[in-house]
């Protein structure tokens, strides 16, 4: 996409077209720059050219972001706010001072313990500026591999056979739980598990570690139940279970949030099968301070101790 000649940025070009893409055009970066337009639209046509790209393309009357400026305004974003940060640091003033936490959530993960394990950082005496990212654990992983991220959350370690040198860090796992709403609960409870035979189900997508987990369940009970929906995102496949259209298969650590967020009751749970949860990092040592206290209260506020040394035989 860029100009394979150019080896280095000129900052203040970049600024200039930062600031049109923020404030949505020539005129307004203008008056904040305070500067004529015709020097910003200048500004921006040598960065145009030094990197070989249209960064933005003409939309009616006005102008978008091309591709290659989404790219552009998503780097200039981070590196003014880093050099932010850079002056306040050499300023002495601690206090504003931000910590960044940059977290890869593998898009498996339930949502509600996401929540759960990054809440602690709010709480830190440091500031903490947290930036969440996403998407399928091979394409976090080479995030982290890039230094883009201080962390990955996954319900599996990282394979055994990635080219990613990763570190995988034990969090707990848990029991799973048939959970559901509806006039069809007591019945499914009282004859939990073969009431599931033939029964609705919410599940989620194949090839996941709670898929495959309940379906090996499935397969050891004898049961059959009509899979009338599969999700990828799990907090979807929730919200249209509580209409009491089937039942859904969750975590046990999210039960008593699920409860209160959507109504749902427990079927019955298993043991046979649990879900293992981890943090993954690109260092053995977990040293980034928010990553500690993160990890830290996961073990000991979420899940017991006898649960994450299970996890712990388990990805070794």
């Amino acid at each position: 996409m860029f100009h394979r000649g150019m080896d280095w940025l000129n900052y203040h070009h970049l600024r200039y077209f930062w600031m049109v893409a923020k404030e949505g055009g020539l005129r307004q970066a203008a008056e904040k720059l305070g500067v004529s337009q015709p020097s910003i639209s200048a500004q921006v046509g040598e960065l145009e050219a030094a990197m070989g790209a249209k960064l933005f393309r003409r939309h009616g009357r006005t102008r978008v972001l091309a591709e290659a400026g989404q790219v552009v305004f998503r780097f200039a974003d981070e590196i003014f706010s880093l050099g932010g940060e850079l002056m306040n640091a050499v300023r002495l003033r601690p206090t504003t001072l931000a910590l960044r936490l940059h977290v890869g959530v593998a898009d498996s993960f339930p949502k509600l313990l996401t929540v759960e394990i990054l809440e602690p950082v709010f709480e830190m005496a440091q500031p903490v500026h947290v930036v969440c990212r996403e998407g399928k654990l091979e394409d976090l992983l080479g995030q982290l591999a890039a230094h883009r991220l201080d962390i990955v959350l996954a319900d599996e370690s990282a394979p055994s056979g990635t080219l990613v040198r990763t570190f995988n860090h034990p969090l707990g796992e848990s029991p799973i739980a048939f959970c559901a709403t509806g006039a069809n609960v007591g019945r499914w409870r009282r004859g939990f598990p073969r009431s599931l035979h033939d029964a609705p189900a919410f599940l989620p997508s194949d090839n996941t570690p709670l898929r495959r987990a309940v379906e090996a369940w499935f397969g050891a009970k004898e049961l059959r139940p009509r899979v009338v929906a599969e999700f990828d995102d799990l907090a979807l496949m929730k919200s249209m279970a509580a209409g009491g259209r089937g039942f859904v298969a969750l975590p046990e650590v999210v039960v008593t949030e699920a409860k209160r967020q959507w109504g749902f009751h427990v079927l019955g749970t298993t043991d046979d099968y649990r879900i293992h949860f981890c943090a993954i990092t690109a260092e053995r040592r977990i040293i980034h301070p928010a990553v500690v206290r993160i990890t830290e209260h996961a073990r000991q506020r979420l899940f017991s101790g006898s649960q994450t040394t299970r996890a712990q035989k388990t990805l070794r």
